[in-house]
């Protein structure tokens, strides 16, 4: 049916054949009707002299008004030097690739890649991906990557700022950033929407310090109360090696046993775990090796110094140290275990005993310059020797003198 156009009254008319045949409707556009009674349009074109097919849909569903603008717009890309057929099939992948490099798929990736790059731990890991999960995936987890704007990511952090959770709002939005990053690197994304995103755009965080027993006596109080705690014995432990170490507690928490040269009286912290990204050296005392002597019967002699009671493959949770100390009768306000940081600082300065930069130094408080903080380390080794033995003797002192009644 060369020539004229078609009308729906034929097409609908055309019954099926033992073989496909066509209805045509003029500029190469035709109906072809299958045996099994099913009626697809088709635009034919040439390119490079190769004649080449395009369905452009399926009748009644297609109209036949719908069908020969499709068949004009393939016509003109033809005409503008564009294979319609090649577009096709690139509009087709990269709607594959959106349809695939969704939020939520490229957040984990980012995830796993992080975590092992950054040697984080298990815990930290998993506090990552619940935060993603609860705050993020049912709002954009299944927006392409690339679709995803800065007021998508602001609605998901501000949702979080009004629960409360100022802190997790602000962690969250650098995650945000470091996903983006990641996927504007693999060409998943052409921009990073989360960079626009400032902290003033977010709630402001409340500026909190860690509650520390800064006055020797009551200092003397709190560590006598840590000798008659209750609980598991590592605990126990962790909480006194807290006291003489004045490490972060998360530094000790996921304390493992092959940091530790008893004989040498030293623990390296590897550099992964602490916050300035540096090997950090603890001497040990007689007290602390002591402590840890005892220790490494009950859960050496290897993995973690610490472990969970019920799963020995786990370190204590960063809630532990916390909780023991209000068994204890302390509340958050008077002491934390971060805390014992600022009994140690506040008392050692105090003292004027010691280099304000050995005690900054073993706090790990290092400087930035990595040049001094390689001479630092190495110029107050001594001193921190000596200073850490002296603070486990006052610790001692301290406890044994009770207020006076």
């Amino acid at each position: 049916m060369a020539g004229g156009r078609l009308s729906d009254t034929q097409i609908r008319a055309a019954k099926p054949r033992d073989a496909p045949y066509k209805l045509y409707d003029g500029d190469n556009l035709y109906v072809l009707v299958n045996p099994d009674g099913s009626k697809w349009w088709r635009q034919r074109y040439y390119w490079n002299a190769r004649e080449k097919l395009l369905s452009v849909g399926v009748y009644p569903e297609v109209s036949m008004k719908t069908a020969r603008a499709r068949g004009e717009e393939i016509r003109e890309q033809v005409a503008n030097g564009i294979d319609p057929s090649t577009k096709r099939q690139a509009e087709k992948a990269e709607a594959r690739n959106a349809a695939e490099n969704t939020f939520k798929p490229v957040s984990e990736a980012w995830l796993e890649q992080a975590a092992s790059a950054r040697h984080w731990t298990a815990d930290h890991t998993e506090r990552v991906r619940r935060r993603l999960e609860r705050d993020t995936w049912p709002w954009i987890g299944s927006k392409p990557i690339g679709a995803v704007t800065e007021d998508h990511l602001l609605q998901c952090l501000l949702r979080v700022g009004d629960r409360g959770r100022i802190d997790t709002a602000h962690r969250l939005r650098a995650e945000l950033e470091a996903i983006f990053h990641y996927a504007k690197r693999r060409r998943l994304a052409a921009f990073n929407p989360a960079s626009d995103i400032k902290s003033d755009d977010l709630p402001r965080l409340k500026v909190t310090h860690n509650a520390a027993i800064v006055d020797p006596t009551a200092f003397g109080t709190l560590l006598r109360a840590l000798e008659t705690y209750p609980g598991d014995f590592a605990v126990k432990c962790a909480l006194k090696l807290e006291a003489l170490l004045f490490v972060r507690p998360g530094e000790l928490r996921l304390a493992r046993w092959e940091e530790f040269d008893l004989a040498g009286a030293e623990w390296r912290i590897p550099a992964s775990r602490m916050k300035m990204r540096e090997q950090h050296l603890v001497p040990l005392s007689r007290q602390a090796l002591t402590i840890l002597r005892e220790l490494h019967g009950y859960t050496g002699p290897d993995g973690f110094v610490f472990p969970q009671r019920r799963n020995a493959s786990r370190p204590i949770s960063n809630n532990t140290l916390g909780s023991a100390l209000r068994t204890l009768g302390f509340s958050a306000e008077q002491q934390t275990a971060h805390g014992f940081r600022t009994c140690a600082s506040t008392l050692l300065n105090e003292s004027g005993e010691w280099n304000p930069d050995a005690i900054e130094r073993q706090l790990a408080h290092g400087p930035r310059d990595k040049v001094r903080a390689a001479y630092n380390s190495a110029q107050h080794l001594p001193e921190r020797r000596r200073m850490m033995q002296w603070w486990a003797d006052r610790c001692d002192e301290l406890c044994a003198t009770k207020a006076a009644a």
